[in-house]
């Protein structure tokens, strides 16, 4: 199926770079099974899941969307490297891996320290599988100039510098994934999949995804609000920085294709959350653990500690109060659900940079321990 941004601005074709690399649209799936373990509230919410954890194979979530357009100005551009960054054991350092390795770049991530977790051990050995280049520092201080140092080695070795990606594949290029995610749940609305929702709730780390959608459901004419919970460090997310987003990814797409609406940022219909964060950036918390089991035990839905059940978490909390009766809630599913551990069984870490040996010789977070 065409992507739904060149299908609702068909002007966009040729004019922004793109690479298909994921499998849209991702299901829209009724959590009937919550919504009964809710029954004894007074007017419950109807509850729906967007299952972006299947959005790709081998490596499903968020960055997929991203991927798609960051990847295509990589290969418009005639790159041969792309430098990223995240935590240790980041999510979009290893989609970007994976996905660069299937349209023939090379990687690198360039990693700082985070809380030690089974995640964290599996896409540090994905990561190594699919040949990405991985450097540890031990802070943003010291990782700026070893970046800049890898990025006159490799310029001098391949004659091109490489493509920067911001961490979490945030810039405006990388957030008409989302523009093209909120255009297509249009689409699922309007083929009867699930109602309009009255609200979203989803994950904000560096906020391309929250803000990314939030356009885009502007851009379908949608009156739903976007909640975005955040999970990272309070200097990656703010109204301002929302703001800054949301205006210059509408200002690209609009200069690429005039019928492009130039919308001003709906502030009545964007909240952040800033109270289910916790003390640490990939540290878990209670009430996100919880909010991971209930998922798994009541509809069957994988999700993770540090991005999406924090925001579940958020919603239930919510839901608790009473601040949602009777409303269509729709939880934005972020987490890659693809199973690869049949891909690094037998791996041994030992192969890493040594800087990495710690997080298999150390114990996981407490929340982590069966």
């Amino acid at each position: 199926m065409m992507n739904a941004l060149f299908e609702a601005y068909p002007g966009l074709c040729g004019r922004i770079p793109y690479i298909a690399l994921g499998d849209f649209p991702t299901p829209v799936q009724r959590l009937e099974r919550l919504e009964e373990a809710l029954a004894g509230n007074d007017s419950p919410p109807t509850l729906y899941v967007k299952r972006d954890d299947l959005s790709g194979k081998p490596y499903g979530g968020n960055k997929v969307r991203k991927l798609e357009f960051l990847l295509g100005r990589a290969l418009e551009d005639g790159r041969k490297t792309l430098m990223t960054f995240g935590g240790a054991g980041s999510n979009h350092a290893l989609a970007t891996a994976i996905y660069a390795k299937q349209v023939g770049l090379q990687s690198i991530s360039m990693l700082v320290p985070q809380p030690n977790a089974h995640s964290v051990r599996r896409n540090l050995l994905m990561s190594l599988r699919v040949g990405a280049e991985l450097h540890q520092r031990g802070g943003m201080a010291s990782l700026v100039p070893a970046s800049l140092l890898q990025l006159l080695r490799h310029a001098l070795k391949e004659g091109k510098r490489p493509q920067v990606i911001p961490p979490g594949g945030t810039s405006p290029t990388g957030m008409i994934g989302f523009v093209s995610a909120g255009l297509e749940l249009k689409r699922q609305i309007e083929a009867g999949e699930l109602p309009a929702p009255d609200c979203v709730y989803a994950a904000s780390g560096t906020m391309g995804t929250v803000v990314g959608l939030l356009l885009g459901l502007k851009a379908a004419g949608l009156a739903t609000r976007v909640v975005a919970v955040r999970v990272t460090d309070p200097k990656f997310t703010s109204m301002r920085k929302a703001r800054r987003l949301f205006d210059a990814t509408a200002n690209l797409l609009h200069a690429a294709d005039p019928d492009f609406p130039v919308i001003p940022f709906p502030e009545a219909d964007f909240e952040l959350r800033h109270d289910y964060y916790g003390t640490q950036y990939a540290l878990y918390t209670q009430e996100g653990i919880e909010a991971v089991n209930r998922m798994r035990e009541t509809d069957g839905v994988k999700l993770e500690g540090t991005y999406t059940g924090k925001t579940l978490a958020a919603l239930l909390g919510d839901l608790e109060a009473g601040r949602l009766r009777g409303q269509t809630v729709l939880f934005w599913d972020t987490f890659n659900s693809q199973d690869f551990r049949n891909e690094i069984e037998g791996m041994d870490y030992h192969r890493l940079p040594r800087a990495f040996h710690r997080y298999f010789e150390e114990e996981v977070q407490s929340l982590d321990r069966p």
